[in-house]
Parts: C-alpha cells; sequence; structure tokens
C-alpha cells in the first residue's frame, strides 16, 4: 500500500517529539488570534481625565474679582479653550492608535458635560447668559448621560457626528461669550449659542433613539454609533 506524503508527514507532525528531540510547532488556526489588550491610562484617557481636572480651576479663575475683570476672564476663556482642545486631541488619539476603551466611551463625554455645564452655569450666575438657555443644555447633558448609565450593561451608546457638532457649537460660542470683548463678537456668541440649544435639543432626541434601540436590542455588549 502506498502512503502519500502529505498523510506521512501528518502522521510525524501529531507523533509527537522526533528523535532528535524536535517538536514541530502546532500550526495556527486562522481566526483564533485574540487582540492585544488596550491599557485603561493611555495617553487618550489620561487627556480626559485631565480635562476634568481643569473645570475646578476654570471656575476660580471666571469668578475671580467680582467674574468680570479682564485678565481673569482671559484667563478662564484660555482655559476652556485648552480643555476644549484636549477634547478633540484625546478623541484623533484613540481612533488612530486603537486606544479607544468602553471606559474613555462614558468618560469623555462625561468631562464635555463637566466643562460646558460649569461655563453655562457660570455665564448666566454672572448675567452673561439667559438661565433658560443654561438650563435646556444642562438638563439635556444629565439626561443623556443617565440614559447611557442606565444601558451601559447592555451596551454603550458612543457620540455620533450630531453630538460632536453640537458639543463645537456650544464650545466655540461659550468661548465667545467668555472673552472680555463686545460688539458685533458678543452678538455672534449669542447667536451660536442659539444654534446650539436647537442642536442639542435635537441631538437629545436621537440619543433617546439609540438608548432604546440598545435597551431592547442585543445585550451581548454591543454599542450604538
Amino acid at each position: 500500500m502506498t502512503v502519500q506524503r502529505d498523510e506521512l508527514e501528518g502522521r510525524w507532525a501529531d507523533a509527537g517529539p522526533t528523535r532528535s528531540g524536535f517538536v514541530p510547532a502546532p500550526r495556527p488556526e486562522s481566526g483564533l488570534v485574540e487582540p492585544a489588550a488596550v491599557p485603561l491610562m493611555n495617553i487618550a484617557n489620561i487627556l480626559t481625565l485631565l480635562r476634568i481636572a481643569i473645570v475646578p480651576l476654570f471656575l476660580m479663575a471666571l469668578f475671580a474679582a467680582g467674574g468680570h475683570e479682564t485678565n481673569w476672564r482671559w484667563v478662564a476663556a484660555a482655559l476652556f479653550g485648552i480643555a476644549a482642545i484636549t477634547d478633540r486631541i484625546d478623541g484623533q488619539l484613540a481612533r488612530k492608535y486603537g486606544l479607544v476603551t468602553d471606559f474613555g466611551k462614558l468618560a469623555d463625554p462625561i468631562a464635555d458635560k463637566a466643562l460646558i455645564g460649569a461655563a453655562l452655569i457660570g455665564l448666566s450666575m454672572l448675567g452673561d447668559l439667559p438661565w433658560w438657555m443654561t438650563i435646556v443644555i444642562v438638563a439635556r447633558e444629565l439626561g443623556v448621560t443617565l440614559l447611557r448609565l442606565i444601558v451601559v450593561r447592555r451596551g454603550v451608546i458612543a457620540a455620533g457626528r450630531g453630538g460632536k457638532l453640537k458639543t463645537l457649537v456650544q464650545s466655540v460660542a461659550i468661548a465667545a461669550l467668555l472673552l472680555p470683548v463686545s460688539g458685533g463678537f458678543e452678538t455672534a456668541g449669542m447667536a451660536l449659542m442659539y444654534v446650539a440649544v436647537a442642536l442639542t435639543v435635537i441631538t437629545g432626541l436621537d440619543y433617546v433613539a439609540q438608548a432604546v434601540r440598545v435597551w431592547f436590542g442585543s445585550p451581548a455588549g454591543g454599542r450604538a454609533v
């Protein structure tokens, strides 16, 4: 009976060590390679935590010397700008280098809401922004955060494009109102704030729809994007 070479080599591979003591390495099966775990304390998450740490410093600068002293308002605007820029950078780093984590998906929007909420409430307390705008935006942000926490065991609702645009418009409008300037620049800031309020309401309704889909969908760690 003729033994085929492939069959013979297969038997040798399964037979264990050869006479020389060499053990053939097992052949890896395709599709079974597990991706490397992403460290929790990566650069993207560190920037997110830094943004949260800036919030109390920003508030101290905003209310220093009565809240309308020119130099302190520039300091507050600068701190707000730095925190807003880190929001852009940490997201880019997370996507570019594969540093996306569930912690980051939750902490990043919470950091944004802490910064935006602090700025809105501070401006309203100083009389630079109508309270109704602050209430609408803060109520929406708190509601969305609560929805994220409720459905987190069934899936993570990641920030969508509409939410990112809303945050961008809010940030630009707040920055314009923080600067110790008046006239057309202040008017432009208020106009942008009206746009931000509209985007806030629209994206809030979208998040509610996503939360419903995640809650009644598959609980196996899925996420809505």
